[in-house]
């Protein structure tokens, strides 16, 4: 009879859902809801006319016809976690894919030897991965997709590892050329400071004569060897008489600078002026610009005595014109 035809293929619709849960138990929760939806559509048709019982052909109006389902009460799944995982696998691997190409460039636009012929990372199975796992988004079965996203994220940390090894090696070879570059640039300056030297030793030598001074001292003795490591007034003298031939003094010159500075400090390398701050045998103001002639400025009288013939030469000439110019204004 008509009201039993339908009993039939929803019967058969339920066996083949069964067998179909048993196969893929991931697809269980879709074939079901189709199965249900095809009894529903079933069972709800009803007669249009009691006149189909007297064996004319029936008419039926199917309930999806007559209750039609509004698209906004169907809400839209969340997004699972396999699916979250999977488009953060994609983000990593363009991120990855970017790192490498950068650190390749670099190492090209620098120019430095990283050591090691190939500077390039090679993302191609990456990138076939990477476009693989999102074209699957919202295709794949939802069981497959955290394999494909393991594979990409794989490939992600090998390629990572190698950027980071390559970018390393560069940074170590910046380094070296930075240090090359600053000891060059030291052995450099050295050489002229040696060659400034070497032509001012041998002008002295070969002028060999004393540049008059607008001051006169008392002769004094001249002190026997170059008293180095003596910081007695004494030694420091001895030391002192031991430098002129590196400025082309003579020996007329040491009474001047032996009166200059019994004046400032009586040659003692401790002498301290609390009025101005000058320190030392040459009183230098203040006592660390000495440091320039040695880091032991405030206890060796050799220390004090380079600089201060330094400061001499470079500022009055000689030590006679040093005194001179103390004796009529009252300092140097």
């Amino acid at each position: 009879m008509p009201s039993n035809s339908p009993a039939s293929p929803a019967r058969r619709t339920r066996r083949l859902i069964e067998r179909r849960a048993r196969r893929r138990p991931a697809l269980v929760a879709a074939a079901a809801a189709v199965g249900v939806l095809t009894v529903v559509g079933i069972a709800q048709a009803v007669p249009v006319s009691a006149a189909d019982a007297s064996g004319s052909t029936p008419s039926f109006a199917l309930a999806s016809y007559s209750t039609p389902i509004h698209s906004d009460a169907v809400a839209a799944p969340a997004e699972s976690s396999a699916t979250t995982d999977a488009h953060a696998a994609v983000d990593a691997a363009a991120a990855a894919v970017t790192a490498a190409q950068s650190v390749t460039a670099d190492i090209a636009s620098s120019g430095l030897d990283v050591g090691v012929a190939d500077t390039s990372v090679d993302t191609t199975d990456l990138q076939a991965a990477s476009d693989r796992l999102e074209l699957g988004i919202g295709h794949l079965p939802e069981p497959l997709l955290p394999d494909v996203t393991d594979d990409v994220t794989t490939l992600v940390t090998s390629a990572n590892d190698e950027t980071a090894s390559l970018r390393g090696r560069l940074d170590a070879a910046k380094a070296l050329k930075a240090q090359q570059e600053a000891e060059a640039k030291a052995a450099a300056e050295a050489a002229a400071a040696k060659a400034a030297a070497e032509a001012a030793a041998a002008k002295a030598t070969t002028t060999k004569k004393s540049s008059g001074g607008s001051g006169s001292a008392p002769s004094v003795p001249i002190p026997s060897g170059n008293g180095n490591g003596d910081n007695s007034p004494a030694g420091a003298q001895a030391f002192a008489h031991s430098q002129f031939g590196n400025y082309g003094w003579g020996d007329d010159q040491f009474g001047c600078l032996v009166s200059l500075w019994n004046k400032e400090s009586g040659w003692n390398y401790q002498a301290y002026n609390r009025g101005s701050g000058a320190y030392g045998i040459p009183q230098a103001l203040p006592g660390s610009k000495m440091g320039s002639a040695g880091a032991d400025w405030q206890s060796n009288a050799a220390t004090q005595v380079l600089w201060g013939l330094g400061y001499v030469s470079g500022r009055y000439g000689t030590p006679c014109n040093a005194w001179g110019h103390s004796q009529s204004t009252g300092w140097y």
